[in-house]
C-alpha cells in the first residue's frame, strides 16, 4: 500500500495537539534545529499543530558551523522564534577536564559529546521558556543506532520515530517545505562524512529492508542486522533490578 503522506502528516499534527493537551497544555515545543530534514519536518509539524508562536527553534553550533545559515533559513521559513546557543565553550571545557582525568580520550567520546551538550542546552531552554523538548530521530536512524543515547536520542515527545527517512521526506513535502530542507544531504554536523558514508549503505536500501524485509545485497543486510542487534539497547527502557520485599507490612 502506498504511503499517504498527507494523511500521516495530519495524523501527526493531531497527535502533537493531543499530547500537549495532556502533557503540556499551553507549553511551547522546543526543537533543536540543524537545517536537516528531521528537525525541519518536526519544526513545521509543531508549528501547524500548536501555532508558530508556540514553537522555539534552538540552533546549537559547536564553534563555526558551515551550514548554520540553512538552520536560520528554516526558522525564518516556518516563522518560528529562534535561539542560538553555541556549545563550543562547554565542549572545550569538558574535553580539557576529561583529558586531565583520563589516560586517553576516545574518538567516540569526542563525537558523542556535542549531541549530549546540545540536549542539555535544549532542556535548559525548555525549562526557562515553558517548553517540552521534541525528539527529532526517525525510524531508519534508530534502527541502526545512528543516534546518541541521552543526546539527540532524548526528548519529551517523538513525532518521527516510527517513520523511515523516505517517509519523513514525503511528510516534509506534504508540509510544503522547500527541497533545500527536505532533500539536503544528511550530515551529522560532527564529522566531515555524510550519514550514508558513516553507515556504509544507503537510506534507500535500509528503508526498503525495514518495510519489506528485502535486501538484495548480503553484505548490506549483514551490516544492517549487526547494527540493529548491537544498538537496540539505546531504544529500550533502562534495565532495573526488580526487588520485592520478602515480608510485607513490616513495622517501620
Amino acid at each position: 500500500m502506498a504511503f499517504d503522506a498527507e494523511k500521516v502528516k495530519n495524523d501527526i499534527v493531531q497527535w502533537i495537539r493531543d499530547w500537549f493537551e495532556v502533557n503540556g497544555k499551553g507549553c511551547n515545543a522546543v526543537v533543536g534545529i540543524s537545517g536537516g530534514k528531521d528537525s525541519s519536518v518536526v519544526a513545521a509539524l509543531c508549528a501547524e499543530a500548536l501555532g508558530k508562536d508556540r514553537v522555539i527553534g534552538v540552533l546549537m553550533p559547536n564553534g563555526e558551523q558551515f551550514d548554520i545559515d540553512v538552520a536560520r533559513s528554516l526558522c525564518e521559513h516556518v516563522g518560528i522564534r529562534q535561539v542560538e546557543i553555541n556549545i563550543k565553550d562547554a565542549f572545550d571545557g569538558i574535553i580539557a577536564q576529561i583529558e586531565k582525568a583520563l589516560p586517553e580520550v576516545s574518538a567516540q567520546t569526542i563525537v558523542n559529546l556535542p549531541p549530549r551538550l546540545r540536549m542539555t542546552a535544549l532542556y535548559a531552554t525548555s525549562q526557562s521558556l515553558n517548553g517540552r523538548v521534541a525528539n527529532t530521530c526517525n525510524l531508519s536512524e534508530d534502527w541502526v543506532g545512528y543516534n546518541t543515547k541521552f543526546g539527540d536520542g532524548a526528548g519529551d515527545f517523538s513525532p518521527l520515530s516510527k517513520l523511515t527517512v523516505q517517509e519523513v521526506k514525503a511528510v516534509g513535502r506534504a508540509l510544503g517545505l522547500p527541497s533545500m530542507f527536505v532533500d539536503k544531504v544528511p550530515i551529522d554536523g560532527l564529522q566531515s562524512k555524510t550519514d550514508e558514508d558513516n553507515l556504509g549503505f544507503t537510506y534507500a536500501a535500509l528503508d526498503k529492508y525495514i518495510r519489506t524485509g528485502v535486501c538484495e545485497d548480503p553484505e548490506t543486510k549483514e551490516k544492517i542486522d549487526n547494527k540493529h542487534k548491537w544498538n537496540k539497547f539505546k531504544l529500550e527502557p533502562m534495565p532495573t533490578f526488580q526487588y520485592e520485599p520478602e515480608e510485607k507490612g513490616l513495622d517501620w
